[in-house]
Protein backbone atom coordinates (compact mmCIF):
# COMPACT_ATOMS: atom_id res chain seq x y z
CA UNK A 1 0.00 0.00 0.00
CA UNK A 2 1.32 3.42 -0.95
CA UNK A 3 1.67 5.91 1.89
CA UNK A 4 -0.21 9.16 1.52
CA UNK A 5 1.92 12.27 1.56
CA UNK A 6 0.96 15.91 1.48
CA UNK A 7 2.76 19.22 1.19
CA UNK A 8 1.97 22.69 2.53
CA UNK A 9 -0.87 24.26 0.58
CA UNK A 10 -2.62 20.96 -0.23
CA UNK A 11 -6.38 21.08 0.37
CA UNK A 12 -7.42 18.11 2.53
CA UNK A 13 -10.39 16.90 4.56
CA UNK A 14 -10.73 14.89 7.75
CA UNK A 15 -13.28 13.65 10.25
CA UNK A 16 -13.95 16.02 13.14
CA UNK A 17 -16.46 15.22 15.88
CA UNK A 18 -18.61 13.03 13.66
CA UNK A 19 -18.59 15.22 10.55
CA UNK A 20 -16.17 16.04 7.76
CA UNK A 21 -14.23 19.28 7.68
CA UNK A 22 -11.64 20.60 5.28
CA UNK A 23 -8.71 22.94 5.24
CA UNK A 24 -5.12 23.34 4.21
CA UNK A 25 -1.92 21.51 5.10
CA UNK A 26 0.32 24.02 6.87
CA UNK A 27 3.30 21.86 7.74
CA UNK A 28 4.68 18.34 7.57
CA UNK A 29 5.99 17.34 11.01
CA UNK A 30 8.88 14.85 11.00
CA UNK A 31 10.18 15.01 14.57
CA UNK A 32 8.76 15.00 18.08
CA UNK A 33 7.29 18.41 18.92
CA UNK A 34 4.30 20.20 20.43
CA UNK A 35 1.68 21.45 17.98
CA UNK A 36 -2.05 22.25 18.13
CA UNK A 37 -1.96 21.96 21.91
CA UNK A 38 -0.54 18.46 22.16
CA UNK A 39 2.65 16.41 21.99
CA UNK A 40 3.21 15.06 18.48
CA UNK A 41 5.32 11.96 18.06
CA UNK A 42 6.39 12.01 14.42
CA UNK A 43 9.45 10.97 12.40
CA UNK A 44 10.71 10.98 8.81
CA UNK A 45 9.24 7.47 8.44
CA UNK A 46 5.96 8.33 10.21
CA UNK A 47 5.18 12.02 9.52
CA UNK A 48 2.13 13.90 10.75
CA UNK A 49 0.56 17.02 9.28
CA UNK A 50 -0.50 20.29 10.87
CA UNK A 51 -3.65 21.50 9.13
CA UNK A 52 -5.78 24.63 9.46
CA UNK A 53 -9.56 24.39 9.24
CA UNK A 54 -11.09 26.52 6.47
CA UNK A 55 -14.19 27.10 8.60
CA UNK A 56 -12.80 27.86 12.07
CA UNK A 57 -9.16 28.70 11.35
CA UNK A 58 -8.10 26.34 14.13
CA UNK A 59 -5.03 24.14 13.86
CA UNK A 60 -5.03 20.37 14.24
CA UNK A 61 -2.47 17.61 13.70
CA UNK A 62 -3.31 14.39 11.87
CA UNK A 63 -1.59 11.25 10.67
CA UNK A 64 -1.66 10.86 6.88
CA UNK A 65 -4.21 8.03 6.99
CA UNK A 66 -6.72 10.40 8.66
CA UNK A 67 -6.52 12.85 5.73
CA UNK A 68 -7.70 12.70 2.15
CA UNK A 69 -7.59 15.13 -0.74
CA UNK A 70 -10.45 17.64 -0.57
CA UNK A 71 -12.99 17.57 -3.36
CA UNK A 72 -14.90 20.87 -3.28
CA UNK A 73 -18.69 20.63 -3.29
CA UNK A 74 -21.37 23.22 -3.91
CA UNK A 75 -21.69 23.80 -0.14
CA UNK A 76 -18.04 24.81 0.41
Amino acid sequence: MTKRSYKPGDEVEWSSHGSRTHGEVVEEITSETHAAGRKVTASEEEPQYRVRSAKSGRAAVHKPEALRRHRPSSTD
